[in-house]
């Protein structure tokens, strides 16, 4: 048998496994997860390397190309004979080549930009299912106090019926708003579940325990104005970032397409062998090597080289105009989200005095009816009240939260940093 003091051990040590096994997970611990499964990101980071692969293949017709080839021949007559031909090639001038180089790279760093305003966006939206479930469960914890609370009301006025001190109909309106509850508490069941399952679509598992935000979370400071936001995400969104840059790729195509008027000249070096009895005696045994400088002028192509140019040049100007819609939507949304975080600090202000007034509200009410001061009529909207504000102190607590990351997003600064801070707000559990 084990001795007291084993078993006390023991008993210690399943709970602290247990403590351990119960952690919730915060912020960082959940983008941790989603980077690694997001199916969003890998697309992202698999369209960056084909990019780069397409960078690699445009600059293949500025370097050497080698071909070899062998044929066998056999005349009528019965003579056989094999030729093995080599020809090895490297472009001398070649400016539509270049050009379209230069455009497959800055595509490719386009795409590295797209790759990095994915990243920015994956971690708004794992920010966004965090908190979401966590207003989902404080809707659904809300709604279920709501409930309770209508019902302790309907077991109050069904005894005071029953004792002749109140009329049924007290009963009977206390019911229904607890039947009223019932089905907010069902939307609020079913809004909960939507949010797992909007949080494992990023990270590929069931929802974790989540950590909440600190009860007396305070507004988080704007360092800046709405005008330094602005010209910050001018300078470094990366969705402008990449929009500029598939402009200047549009302009290389642009040249690209305008050089196929000109010549190129390229520097070759052939090689053919003969083998066989069907050689003539004078090529037998003989190597011919020739060293070869091509120039090569285009003189007509039947319009295609005009019209590829008119082409390119058509894609430039529709480049151009998707910069200036995107820099418009970005300062746009920059104010917004700036607006938002300034309105967090009062709204929190707000919805904490309507919790503290509603609070002191129902007890009063509570009071009142024991007096006969008050009807029951008065409780019920007193208990909806405090309720109502406690939701929305709830949900302004996340939308600051949220705004703020937001901000970063649209600025093109939403980093680990930005999202370890709002991860230093959590309450450890």
């Amino acid at each position: 048998m084990k001795t007291p003091l084993r078993l006390a051990a023991l008993t210690c040590t399943l709970a602290l496994l247990a403590a351990g096994a119960a952690r919730a997970d915060d912020l960082l611990q959940v983008w941790a997860q989603a980077r690694a499964a997001d199916p969003l990101l890998r697309q992202a980071a698999a369209l960056s390397g084909a990019q780069d692969a397409s960078a690699r293949e445009a600059r293949a017709a500025l370097l050497p190309q080698w071909q070899l080839a062998r044929s066998e021949l056999r005349e009528h007559g019965g003579a056989r004979w094999n030729v093995t031909t080599s020809h090895l090639s490297q472009a001398l001038v070649d400016l539509a080549a270049l050009r379209d180089w230069d455009a497959s790279r800055s595509l490719a760093s386009a795409q590295a930009a797209r790759l990095v305003a994915a990243e920015q966006s994956a971690r708004a939206r794992v920010a966004e299912a965090y908190f979401g479930l966590l207003s989902a469960q404080a809707q659904l914890a809300t709604a279920r106090a709501n409930e309770d609370a209508f019902a302790r009301q309907v077991s109050d006025a069904q005894a005071r019926f029953q004792s002749g001190l109140s009329a049924q109909v007290e009963a009977d309106q206390s019911r229904a708003y607890r039947e009223l509850a019932r089905t907010s508490t069902l939307a609020a069941e079913a809004q909960l579940a939507d949010a797992r399952e909007a949080l494992a679509q990023l990270t590929g598992a069931a929802a974790p325990a989540l950590q909440p935000l600190h009860a007396t979370l305070a507004a988080q400071p704007l360092p800046d104005g709405a005008d330094a936001w602005a010209a910050r995400a001018l300078h470094a969104n990366p969705e402008l970032q990449a929009l500029r840059l598939a402009m200047q790729a549009s302009e290389q195509r642009l040249s690209s397409a305008r050089a196929g008027h000109l010549p190129t000249l390229s520097l070759g070096l052939d090689t053919q062998r003969q083998r066989g009895d069907g050689v003539p005696l004078a090529d037998a045994g003989r190597t011919p090597t020739q060293l070869v400088v091509r120039l090569t002028v285009p003189l007509f192509a039947g319009g295609a080289t005009a019209a590829a140019t008119d082409r390119a040049g058509f894609q430039r100007e529709a480049a151009r105009e998707q910069l200036e819609a995107g820099q418009r939507a970005v300062l746009r949304e920059v104010r917004a989200r700036h607006l938002a975080v300034g309105q967090g600090e009062a709204q929190l202000r707000a919805t904490q005095a309507a919790v503290a007034a509603a609070q002191r509200a129902l007890d009063a009410t509570r009071t009142g009816l024991t007096l006969g001061t008050r009807s029951t009529t008065d409780l019920l909207l007193a208990i909806q009240t405090l309720t109502a504000a406690q939701n929305a102190q709830t949900q302004a607590r996340h939308h600051h939260v949220l705004a703020l990351l937001a901000l970063h997003q649209a600025a093109g600064s939403l980093g680990d940093t930005e999202l370890a801070a709002v991860n230093a707000l959590l309450e450890a559990r």
